[in-house]
């Protein structure tokens, strides 16, 4: 049995993380976040002490070491993006290896620094790249690599999930603390991309605005145009007409791959693959930041070249400005 804590316990993710920690048969010792709307954790971890000062979260983790000899093995991570990075550096130098949900950092030079201090400490730092374990995703990139070495696939991704004003309140909606659409929701699909297509040759951006992303990748196997979105306007007729809310498509070749459903145990299955020593590292996460990260800094060159069919939707207004 390991022992965890958790970092962001209020968080939309943190119960998957509780989940993984219990369906893996370890314990959750302490936990913080500042808001203290956690009754989820009576479901898994009733007797796991929680804090909402992170001083006294982290002189408990002391103390557990020093005076009750108990080791922390593993600090999980599922705060706000813009704190992963010194969360991660928290987990390191309490001698724990680090599992941080996606993006795993905002820049490219942030994993940098995290490399060195992994050396430093000879701790590990794992991700969550859940969409590599997704059994649709496996089966197109054994597709792909059966595939003819000179074929280039023609690809469109969507991703659309829907999120109320709620969103543009909290740190979400702040593009210096989310990344913005494309590396709040988008960051484990380029990751997907590159890890079934390769390098990334080409990167343009159509449209970046407050609920939606859309651009162009040419990949080593692949020339993918990809549409990402919170606003439910931007669903097709016939998933509203379900009722859905969420909506992942991957289009290859004109053939539709629909992926909405089989995430409810992938990050079950991340803990275990991490705790057997196979988890993403902070290499595997380089090519997916450095790729969000051009995308937030380019400016959009409109719908120009080849573009997502979704992105002449009808583009509308933030909510809050006038």
């Amino acid at each position: 049995m390991k022992n965890f804590a958790l970092i962001g316990a209020a968080g939309y993710i943190a119960p998957r993380h509780m989940k993984a920690i219990k369906d893996t048969g370890n314990h959750l010792l302490a936990a913080y976040d500042p808001y203290d709307g956690v009754g989820i954790m009576d479901s898994y971890f009733p007797s796991a002490r929680f804090f909402v000062e992170f001083e006294r979260f982290d002189r408990y983790l002391e103390k557990l070491k020093y005076d009750e000899k108990v080791p922390l093995d593993y600090i999980s991570i599922a705060s706000p993006n813009y704190l992963h990075d010194a969360h991660i550096r928290v987990a390191l130098r309490r001698g724990a290896d680090a599992i941080c949900e996606k993006p795993l950092v905002l820049n490219p030079w942030n994993i940098d620094a995290l490399e060195r201090l992994s050396e430093e400490t000879g701790k590990k730092i794992n991700t969550i790249l859940q969409l590599r374990l997704h059994q649709t995703i496996i089966d197109l990139k054994k597709r792909v690599e059966e595939a003819p070495k000179d074929k280039i696939f023609d690809i469109d991704l969507t991703y659309i999930t829907s999120r109320g004003y709620w969103y543009y309140t909290s740190w979400k909606g702040d593009v210096t603390k989310s990344g913005g659409i494309a590396t709040n929701i988008g960051v484990h699909f380029f990751d997907m991309l590159a890890w079934i297509f390769g390098d990334i040759q080409q990167n343009t951006v159509h449209i970046h605005t407050h609920d939606r992303a859309a651009g162009f990748l040419q990949l080593e196997r692949a020339r993918v145009r990809w549409f990402l979105s919170i606003n439910e306007e931007t669903l097709p007729e016939a998933i509203k007409a379900k009722g859905q809310r969420t909506y992942r498509s991957i289009t290859i070749e004109g053939e539709e791959l629909e992926f909405s459903a089989g995430f409810t145990d992938l990050h079950t299955r991340s803990y275990e693959e991490i705790l057997k020593g196979n988890g993403y590292t902070i290499t595997d996460a380089r090519r997916a930041i450095e790729t969000v990260h051009q995308i937030r800094n380019q400016q959009p060159v409109g719908l120009k070249g080849d573009y997502h069919p979704f992105a002449v939707k009808e583009l509308t207004k933030h909510p809050f400005h006038k």
